[in-house]
């Protein structure tokens, strides 16, 4: 029997607030790229250090630090971060260097924060951590793939109490602008909240950062991580065997869901993935999404997990995330299900304690 892990502490640095979508008053934008809200990394960050980092930097150790004082956790025991394309800001710097100086006289600091790692590398130092720390860097699964990671090394029984995981991802000037040259990006400007009502190719993006301690015996978790599937191609035909699949290693059913975020961004090229479900096994499930509030970017299904663990812990379901007319009752299971472009589906099974 495997050990049972709770996620006793939650963070979330994004384009939106826990305010702004609890309290139904979401920021809007009209750009197809958005940046987080303004947030003050002074209250974790010491002054000094602030003025060297990028905001991927920044966000990552104020989430951290974010997320272990919610678990009332100092330091844990491993550090295990996701992050689809790292500090982009600082590997444009390093690049822009490079031809300006023709290659000589160059700065270390730009490329040494441009490598992924440098995000789980900060957030140690910051800490004082010698602990195992690993990052992985598999595009729109990498806090996915952090997740199984920290569920391995609970199910080894290394004797981890703690281990904090986190997705990260920045928005900069040119790489997230190459977006643009494969629809990636939505041609019209439109406002984020009319997302859904969009029938052209591509989607919104941003930025954000998403932490969470996971435990093998906080007592005081409310919600439970049960599992997670990562699947890298996946035909629409096969989703609902994929899903009921899934649930059955479980020992649940679809009726059993009590809630499901989905993923879907207002691409019409690749949003019929989510309506196999939501017209079929999951059509008296309660839908929620989320991308039309914090757009799109490589680890936004943290985003999604947070939002899960704050729906079960509140039992308040914000009507600006609603996508049907269901009302689920008592929130126990929540299933999160994510692709971006037809590839790496995921799912993220959490419940109620």
């Amino acid at each position: 029997m495997k050990n049972r892990i709770f996620i006793s502490g939650v963070s979330s640095i994004a384009a939106q607030t826990e305010a702004s979508v609890f309290n139904e008053a979401p920021n809007v934008y009209s750009d197809p790229i958005f940046e987080i809200v303004p947030f003050n990394h002074k209250e974790y960050i010491p002054t000094k250090s602030l003025r060297r980092l990028s905001k991927a930097l920044k966000m990552s150790i104020s989430g951290a630090i974010m997320a272990l004082k919610d678990a009332e956790v100092t330091c844990p025991d491993a550090i295990i971060t996701g992050t689809g394309q790292g500090c982009k800001q600082d590997t444009e710097r390093f690049l822009e260097s490079v031809i300006k100086q023709k290659e000589l006289l160059l700065s270390p600091t730009a490329f040494i924060h441009s490598t992924h790692n440098t995000i789980g590398g900060q957030i140690a130092l910051h800490l004082n951590s010698k602990a195992y720390n690993v990052t992985y860097s598999q595009n729109s699964v990498s806090l996915e793939w952090a997740l199984l990671d920290a569920m391995m090394i609970f199910d080894e029984g290394k004797n981890s109490k703690n281990v904090l995981v986190g997705g990260v991802d920045e928005i900069s000037e040119t790489i997230t602008g190459f977006m643009e040259f494969d629809h990636q990006l939505k041609k019209e400007r439109i406002s984020n909240l009319e997302l859904f009502k969009s029938d052209s190719r591509g989607t919104i993006t941003s930025e954000g950062a998403h932490f969470f301690n996971l435990t093998s015996e906080n007592k005081s978790s409310l919600v439970e991580l049960l599992d997670i599937s990562i699947i890298a191609t996946l035909e629409v035909e096969n989703i609902t065997n994929t899903v009921e699949e899934f649930l059955g290693k479980n020992r649940i059913s679809s009726a059993d869901i009590d809630l499901v975020i989905l993923g879907k961004n207002g691409d019409v090229n690749f949003d019929h993935f989510y309506e196999a479900l939501t017209t079929g096994i999951l059509k008296k499930t309660q839908q929620l999404a989320y991308k039309h509030l914090v757009g799109e970017y490589n680890t936004v299904s943290g985003y999604a997990l947070w939002l899960g663990c704050k729906i079960i812990e509140l039992q308040t379901i914000p009507e600006i995330l609603k996508v049907n007319s269901v009302t689920a009752g008592k929130i126990k299971y929540v299933l999160l299900y994510n692709q971006y472009q037809g590839e790496d589906h995921s799912l993220i099974l959490i419940r109620k304690r």
